[in-house]
């Protein structure tokens, strides 16, 4: 099959879109990307790219079509604006030049925003070409938190473009099943909406006889890493909570890898409670890395914040966590909590809640090896029964082998 994904993000930004197009691909699919000019997560074009190209590119014989966007800056609202309906208004000028191409479908890839659809809903226009739209972040429901927008805003504008690309898109696939309700309640008829969640980048579960090049980067002790965003949803005003309640155990070491939005904050937070001795920033590594920094981990956390719209998302990590086979940490609530107790992978906290991070912190330290290393085998095997990379994508074929010959 010849299929066109529309996705603002691609490689070599780090989203789990780069693997799937690489697993259809090497299954022996014609792959074509419409995507923008990469800037995710540091705000700037990355090195080598500019407004003026490079507009075409190749990656593992995936064809790569670059659209002209504004990069996100710092993040602000204004700046996010301008990144999301820069990408959404000359992705959708750039897909009619793709349009004398044949295509058998089209796959949005929605991690946020839902403005990614537009350019899509044009070439089905024009080429009538079935749309499968995988749903990573709700909207508009995601956009209440942490925005200014006007809840008219919010009805009058944003809600009739998410119900159109909805009712415009043949299959909806969504990352979490609380998804659903939220989807179905926008006039949205539950049969065309299908769970298809994300699974953990293939090098995860190879973790055996991982280099060990940074086994001395690491303190000594028992050392819980947070891998990711630096960022609002991630509640790190509890991780910093939590982290100054413990901060005389110098045993609990607190081991932050990536970058993010409210990195300078949490560096000043560091210095002003004092901190230094057990929270440690490593900064932002190598997705090819991860396997070596998590093999130094006891245990591996992750948070959000107390919101509804977070409690109904599963956030990706989860998977990478289940199939690296390590213990989990959570302070969250919904959706991903669920996971990780049905999984028997972890420990869960409420969103919010340092003190009980904290209590579970401490459980673990008291924990033998043959009871943290059950906790780990028992998220790897939930993982391989829920999801498998492989199982994911052959149904995913087939579902656009469905589509292709005329949708039900």
């Amino acid at each position: 099959m010849k299929i066109l994904i529309v996705s603002q993000y691609f490689w070599p930004e780090n989203f789990r879109i780069n693997d799937l197009a690489v697993g259809l691909t090497k299954k022996g699919h014609d792959v074509s990307v419409l995507t923008g000019i990469p800037n995710y997560p540091v705000g700037g074009f990355f090195k080598g790219y500019s407004i003026i190209g490079p507009k075409f590119e190749l990656y593992e014989k995936i064809k790569i079509y670059r659209s002209i966007l504004f990069p996100r800056g710092s993040g602000g609202k204004f700046r996010l604006f301008l990144n999301y309906f820069s990408f959404a208004f000359f992705a959708s000028i750039k897909i009619l030049l793709l349009s004398n191409k044949k295509y058998d479908i089209i796959f949005v890839h929605e991690p946020s925003p839902i403005t990614v659809g537009l350019p899509a809903l044009v070439l089905k226009k024009i080429k009538n070409i079935p749309i499968v739209f995988w749903v990573m972040d709700l909207w508009p429901e995601s956009i209440y938190v942490g925005s200014d927008l006007k809840s008219d805003t919010i009805s009058k504008i944003i809600l009739p473009l998410v119900r159109l690309i909805y009712k415009k898109s043949d299959r909806i696939l969504v990352t979490s099943r609380a998804f659903i309700p939220s989807i179905v309640e926008k006039n949205i008829k539950q049969k065309k909406i299908e769970y298809f969640p994300q699974w953990a980048e293939s090098i995860f579960k190879q973790n055996n006889n991982i280099n060990q090049a940074y086994k001395n980067t690491f303190p000594r002790g028992f050392n819980i890493v947070f891998a990711g965003n630096i960022g609002h949803a991630q509640d790190f005003e509890s991780i910093i909570k939590a982290a100054e309640l413990l901060k005389d155990n110098s045993n609990i070491n607190w081991i932050i890898i990536g970058s993010g939005r409210k990195e300078d904050w949490v560096r000043q937070q560091i210095k002003e409670k004092k901190l230094d001795n057990t929270f440690h920033l490593f900064g932002k590594y190598p997705l090819d890395d991860m396997p070596a920094m998590y093999s130094n981990a006891d245990a591996l956390l992750i948070t959000l914040k107390r919101s509804n719209i977070l409690s109904l998302t599963a956030p990706g990590k989860i998977q990478s966590y289940l199939a690296f086979g390590k213990p989990i940490l959570s302070m969250m609530d919904g959706e991903g909590t669920r996971i990780i107790k049905e999984s028997k992978a972890g420990l869960t906290a409420p969103a919010g809640k340092p003190v009980q991070l904290i209590e579970n912190v401490l459980k673990m330290t008291e924990m033998n090896n043959s009871e943290l290393q059950k906790m780990g085998f028992n998220g790897k095997e939930y993982y391989e029964i829920n999801f498998d990379r492989d199982y994911l994508i052959n149904k995913l074929i087939g579902l656009f082998q469905k589509l292709k010959k005329g949708p039900s």
